[in-house]
């Protein structure tokens, strides 16, 4: 496969429900474009507006900002397994 001209990348990010309607992503150009893309039971849909894009943006920030690092999801996990 040929190499994307240059400036013309896309950075994605999946997430597990951008839109609160199923699974998704989230992409940014290189220039800071923001674009998502949810999915839906049956059809996907763009999310092209700047302001939600942004939203969304945002939304999964805040939510990988909260999240358990790896060594501390691993953890947890054999603490709740201990549990049982």
């Amino acid at each position: 496969m040929p190499a994307p001209p240059p400036g013309s990348g896309l950075a994605g990010t999946a997430t597990g429900s951008p839109s609160r309607q199923g699974p998704g992503m989230l992409l940014e150009t290189p220039g800071g474009r923001r674009r998502g893309h949810s999915e839906g039971r049956e059809n996907g849909r763009l999310i092209a507006d700047p302001k939600e894009a942004g939203r969304l943006h945002m939304r999964y920030a805040s939510l990988r900002s909260q999240a358990l690092s790896p060594k501390e999801s691993v953890g947890l996990l054999e603490r709740m397994r201990g549990a049982l």
